[in-house]
């Protein structure tokens, strides 16, 4: 693993996020559209549809931003980005935002020059083999070859895993998604390994995903969430609180169905400020006073993004975990609004 390489990628990333300190804000109204970054197709969390529209789970992040900064949320420009092509996407300005499985660490925050807005999806590495093979455990993989996508935090972890296991492993590097599931089908490589959430919404789309097994080893934190550019503190603090009222509305119980309602105002004071029936929230941001009305009202609150796109009862399968409210043991926690 030359470790080196991917650190100098991650200088030069860095070198060019420095060169943009416009009002991102005013830009992305003055466009009338927002541009934002997602991944190249990862099924419940960023693809088109059948008719060409983007749906998933980091989608609906894209939209509720646009709800809050232009008023509407199908006024997105969807860039797909790769682990590659990413962070350079967003250093020049190709992109105002992010919004991908993309993972918080110390260089792409400190040396690349960027800031995750909060998390809003726990996650970490794991291992998906075919059935057939006969492994029940990632301890058990010495010697396997494997698929990885290159530019990504699960190249290190991959290397760091194997090393203090006292085992080999030889790499089949990919690119996308895409090509890390075309690869790993043919057999090129015995093992795909990314974040848990990306093998579950891949085994999803399989022919026979009950062929597919996903080990139950989880090897890294892969704490995923949007981000922006340093230096624009506005755009940011706009970003952080529309991922914040999403999870906010869930706690307090807002959603897509009831928010126009409860904008008629309620007893409850948090959802008064939240809603905009008091205070100043939405002009101290730039935007409308009734902002997170129009967010909620287009994708609606955390947990209704999440039980629609990637949840339980959709073919990606996965249950709330770490990403449940904290009132439910999870690790989601709104700060307030006040």
């Amino acid at each position: 693993m030359k470790k080196s390489v991917f650190l100098g990628t991650i200088a030069v990333a860095g070198l060019a996020a420095g060169a943009v300190t416009a009002q991102t804000l005013d830009e992305v109204q003055a466009r009338g559209e927002l541009n934002c970054g997602v991944s190249t197709g990862l099924a419940g969390f960023s693809a088109p549809d059948s008719d060409g529209e983007w749906q998933g789970f980091d989608v609906a992040v894209c939209r509720a931003v646009a709800a809050a900064a232009l008023g509407d949320p199908s006024a997105v420009n969807f860039v797909p980005t790769t682990g590659q092509t990413r962070f350079t996407a967003l250093a020049s300005g190709e992109v105002d935002m992010l919004a991908r499985n993309t993972t918080w660490t110390f260089t792409r925050d400190v040396d690349l020059r960027f800031e995750f807005v909060g998390i809003n999806y726990y996650d970490g590495q794991g291992f998906m083999i075919p059935r057939e093979l006969g492994v029940t455990s990632a301890m058990e993989l010495d010697g396997a070859t494997v698929c990885i996508q290159t530019g990504t935090t699960t190249e290190l972890n991959l290397a760091d895993f194997f090393e203090s296991n006292n085992m080999d492993y030889e790499p089949v590097p990919v690119e996308t998604n895409a090509e890390a599931q075309q690869q790993y089908l043919a057999g090129s490589c015995d093992v795909y390994t990314t974040d848990s959430s990306g093998l579950a919404a891949t085994r999803a789309t399989f022919e026979d995903p009950s062929a597919h097994v996903i080990m139950p080893e989880i090897i890294s934190k892969e704490p995923l969430g949007p981000v922006v550019r340093h230096g624009d503190n506005e755009w940011g603090d706009l970003v952080r609180w529309v991922l914040v009222g999403l999870i906010a509305a869930e706690e307090l119980g807002v959603t897509s169905d009831n928010v126009m309602d409860l904008a008629e105002g309620t007893d409850n004071p948090s959802i008064e400020r939240m809603l905009g029936n008091e205070g100043e929230f939405g002009p101290i941001l730039g935007i409308d006073q009734d902002w997170m009305v129009n967010v909620i009202s287009s994708v609606g609150n955390y947990g209704e993004i999440f039980e629609e796109n990637i949840g339980e009862d959709t073919p990606i399968g996965l249950a709330r975990g770490l990403n449940a409210q904290w009132t439910d043991g999870g690790l989601l926690y709104a700060w307030p609004f006040r």
